[in-house]
């Protein structure tokens, strides 16, 4: 396993659930958890170009909708 990947998501998993209130549930630190790596995994992608522009896709909707 990559460790520097480890270590960074343990190091956001901690800054995670340090920021939650004391009283916090184990239902809101999994979720505020799972908020977190969706938005990073997000920023990855945006980062990496693997984006479609939305005039791509309705381009690739129209396409589609005409063929059937």
């Amino acid at each position: 396993m990559n460790e520097t990947l480890n270590t960074s998501a343990k190091f956001a998993a901690r800054d995670t659930i340090d920021s939650l209130p004391d009283g916090a549930s184990w239902d809101e630190v999994l979720y505020r958890l799972y908020i977190r790596q969706k938005i990073e995994s997000g920023l990855a992608t945006a980062e990496s170009s693997r984006l479609v522009g939305t005039d791509t896709v309705r381009e690739q909707w129209k396409q589609t909708r005409n063929a059937s």
